[in-house]
């Protein structure tokens, strides 16, 4: 397996209590509610601050204490307690090396949640299997990092998997991570849907887009959306209900298209439509602001979803690699069982600088 080098960051402690200060110097003065969401916004960015800079404190107390007993160790020759420092020396160098990865993930939205679509390319009905693959493998992902996860929306295939799914992904750091998932995901496999137990190749697009908050305002003018209703669907486009409670909305200036059939009300499945849309309008914003300062650095941009950043090959030989970084394993089982945090690390560090 071949990995990436791990950056240093810097932490300025002092900065972030001095940012904690003017913050609540500011929560303090009159009129400091007088805008409502600006507060808000305020406020919560004090929240953060403060969860930061504790674990960064708690961090520097468990070092200092290793110390004291290192003192203490080396003083009595007491090995018993010379390993224990030792397995508290490695617990705290990892988690340094966490915290300091964390420190890449500075976008607006990086600390906030996520919501993640899959959708089935071509490969027919493989890919729709390959829809349901990905979709236990990141959930599992998502599991194991201690994130909630809630389905948004979900189509069925007519023989297995889905053609499309999408799930909102809650935690600390949520939407930072799995941004590193964007793009499309290939698979190589002998097919169980071919009678013949032929190869087959199928693709999948991965979309993740930020779960903006409610404060944040993501102009949308109700004139550009169409909204739709209908019936929410099972497995196989069976009616699950007599009520048409699913939404579906198209924003006509960009041609999106988003629906959700997983709330019990018509009105929850239209707020969480337009969450996703909010999201996706926000997303394709920043990807002009990315394209527009490559074009002025002289920086090739690739147009297109069609370029695929990870390959996952089951036969003939058994491998997991990411072309973007060429980090690769191969452990293929462990990784479409939710271990590719290493892969998710590994590209945010070559974003570093860009």
């Amino acid at each position: 397996m071949s990995g990436s080098k791990r950056s240093r960051c810097v932490f300025d402690l002092a900065d972030k209590i001095q940012q904690i200060e003017k913050l609540e110097q500011a929560a303090a003065a009159p009129g400091f509610w007088d805008d409502p969401s600006t507060a808000q916004a305020a406020m919560q960015n004090l929240s953060n601050l403060k969860a930061e800079v504790e674990r960064w404190q708690t961090l520097g107390r468990q070092a200092g204490e290793a110390l004291e007993l290192l003192d203490l160790a080396t003083a009595d020759e007491d090995e018993t307690l010379t390993g224990e420092i030792e397995a508290e020396v490695v617990r705290a160098e990892e988690q340094l090396a966490h915290m300091e990865f964390e420190l890449i993930l500075s976008g607006p939205y990086d600390r906030g949640a996520a919501i993640l679509s899959i959708h089935a390319g071509a490969g027919g009905t493989d890919a729709q299997d390959f829809t349901e693959i990905l979709l236990r493998m990141y959930l599992r992902w998502a599991e194991q990092q201690g994130f909630q996860t809630e389905m948004l929306d979900s189509l069925r295939g007519q023989e297995a998997g889905f053609k499309s799914v999408t799930v909102g992904v809650y935690g600390t750091y949520a939407y930072g991570y799995l941004r590193a998932e964007r793009g499309v995901h290939r698979l190589v496999r002998l097919s169980p849907f071919d009678e013949a137990h032929r190869r087959h190749t199928s693709f999948v697009l991965v979309e993740v887009v930020p779960d903006i908050p409610d404060d944040v305002e993501i102009e949308i003018n109700p004139d550009d959306v169409k909204i739709d209703v209908f019936k929410a669907s099972g497995a196989g486009g069976q009616h699950v209900q007599k009520n048409s409670t699913a939404v579906r909305l198209t924003h006509l200036p960009t041609g999106i298209v988003v629906s959700c059939q997983n709330e019990r009300s018509q009105t929850q499945n239209k707020e969480v439509a337009f969450k996703i849309l909010r999201g996706k309008l926000y997303d394709i914003e920043q990807q002009r602001m990315a394209e527009e300062q490559a074009r002025l650095k002289g920086q090739h941009v690739s147009a297109g979803w069609g370029n695929q950043i990870r390959s996952y090959v089951l036969h003939p030989y058994h491998m997991v690699k990411d072309l973007r970084t060429d980090y690769e394993t191969g452990n293929t089982t462990a990784v479409l069982d939710g271990q590719i945090q290493e892969f998710i690390e590994a590209y945010l560090q070559s974003t570093i600088g860009e």
